[in-house]
């Protein structure tokens, strides 16, 4: 296997279609992924206690040092809490206009905005795009109509300050899409009902797979299913349509162990029309439908849970220079707060908070959650890469360049076989890296969940397996047992996701 091409189309060099090697068209195994390991390790005696946003997207909206306003992040009982929610599906499925959408009806941009993108649209002969413009900003995005890198944005509800990230739905930027749910807390996997789209999606190796079973491992727990594009002519709103796409998602939701009762819910939606976005679908349009809005679906999501209290864990997702080194991500434990001496590991660089902002906000203080700007002394911009990790100087993350970890091998490659040796590219909260097999330890028998007397010389799709990881450069990880989402991660190549897996031992430490 070429792991030189794997990295280059990582990195994403030739972003059209025709320089993209083509992917085996497969269907996602629908078995039990990460989570229900679990159950494995700890049967097994084995759970040992041992992003690329481009700067270009990022920086869109600009630092503020003359914005001394403490905004409603100064005091934490004026506070709305904080939810990242990471739009995912198949291409096409309408994602970036539903972003669009939210963001104008939230009162994020305005009427003349709007007007000028529709021109824009129209002059490309590509009148329904026009929405999407709003969250796809660069020329690529929009010449092509399909999503690169992961938009962001920001609006409120009554009760909620959302965090969007717009991950691409094409298979060439899967990559992004991993970078962009590694940072979210909940999911939106938007559908289109247009007939023929939706089968494309799900039945034919579209993508709609590989993102429901990638949101699941990358920690996503809770799901809105929108069954978009219901005004179509092909669709009309009609419940039949609708019931359709809910009684064939359910199974491979399940399948993928998402609680279908208690953590997924469906709607139906006009992403282009706003129907159904901020206000329910009225009754002349959509007789059947009784449910919630879009809005407040996701203001009924129940948040994951946070340790305000545990040690500093911001892993980086970007830098830049802005009156000195600027470093973005998202806090997944800990509190930070401005002039706070912490470290920047694996380099071990001790470093001064100067300055933190939540959107275009200056604030005193950041709380588990929270997507952020931290401007740092004592290091320079050069010196810091993505997937680098701030940390508590009394308890900071570990460093290694191999670990032990439980893998579920989904589907490997065609002629691939798992055994020692075996190379691909590791997908680690915004950590991507290439790695070697050296060893695999113990094979789970799926049956009784116990480990195999014989250790196996290899595996093949569908097997559970304990194995030794090795990566050339020190890395930012936690055991899953400590951090979920500082421990658990994908392995990817030739363009395909072949399997899920989380860290269980640092072997160096023992």
């Amino acid at each position: 296997m070429d792991i030189a091409e794997d990295i280059r189309a990582l990195q994403l060099d030739s972003a059209d279609d025709n320089g993209v090697m083509d992917m085996e068209e497969s269907k996602v195994q629908e078995v039990d992924d990460v989570v229900k390991m679990e159950e494995v390790v700890e049967e097994s005696g084995n759970s040992n206690p041992v992003q690329m946003d481009s700067t270009e997207k990022m920086q869109e909206v600009p630092v503020h040092e003359s914005n001394e306003a403490e905004s409603d992040h100064a005091e934490p009982a004026n506070r709305k809490r904080h939810l990242n929610v990471v739009f995912i599906g198949h291409v096409d499925a309408g994602k970036s206009t539903i972003g669009g959408q939210i963001l104008f009806l939230s009162g994020q941009v305005d009427d003349r905005t709007i007007q000028k993108y529709e021109k824009e649209a129209k002059d490309k002969s590509r009148d329904s795009w026009y929405m999407a413009y709003i969250m796809d900003t660069n020329e690529e995005e929009r010449a092509k109509g399909k999503t690169v890198e992961v938009g962001r944005a920001h609006f409120e509800t009554q009760t909620t300050r959302f965090t969007i990230l717009d991950a691409p739905g094409h298979k060439s930027y899967v990559p992004n899409m991993i970078s962009g749910a590694s940072q979210a807390d909940i999911g939106v996997l938007v559908i289109s009902a247009r007939k023929g789209e939706f089968e494309t999606g799900f039945e034919k190796g579209g993508q709609t797979r590989e993102h429901v079973m990638l949101a699941k491992t990358l920690g996503v727990t809770k799901l809105l299913v929108v069954v978009n594009k219901m005004d179509e002519p092909t669709v009309n709103w009609s419940k039949e349509r609708y019931d359709e796409i809910e009684s064939k998602m359910n199974p491979f939701l399940k399948s993928s162990n998402y609680n279908v009762k208690k953590d997924v819910k469906f709607l139906p939606i006009s992403g282009l029309l706003g129907t159904n976005i901020k206000v329910r679908v009225d009754k002349s349009v959509c007789p059947w439908w009784s449910g919630p809005s879009l809005f407040e679906a996701m203001d009924s999501i129940e948040g994951p849970p946070r340790d305000p209290q545990g040690p500093l864990r911001i892993p980086i997702i970007d830098k830049f220079k802005d009156m000195g080194t600027v470093i973005m991500g998202k806090i997944e434990s800990g509190t930070i707060r401005e002039g706070d001496a912490v470290i920047l590991m694996p380099n071990k660089a001790n470093v001064k908070v100067v300055a933190i902002y939540i959107d275009e906000n200056k604030v005193k203080y950041a709380e588990p959650g929270e997507n952020l700007r931290v401007r740092l002394s004592g290091v320079e911009e050069e010196d810091i890469l993505p997937g680098f990790v701030l940390s508590s100087i009394a308890r900071p993350i570990a460093a290694v360049n191999e670990f032990d970890a439980q893998l579920h091998i989904h589907e490997l490659v065609e002629n691939a076989i798992f055994t020692a040796g075996y190379k691909a590219i590791l997908h680690i909260h915004s950590i991507v890296e290439e790695c070697e097999i050296v060893d695999l330890l113990q094979q789970i028998d799926l049956k009784t969940k116990k480990p195999m007397k014989k250790k196996p010389l290899f595996v093949k799709s569908g097997a559970v397996v304990i194995c030794r990881i090795q990566v050339n450069n020190l890395i930012c990880v936690e055991k899953f047992s400590d951090f979920t989402q500082l421990g658990r991660f994908t392995l990817r190549t030739e363009g395909k996701t072949v399997a899920v897996g989380k860290v269980t031992a640092f072997p160096s430490a023992a």
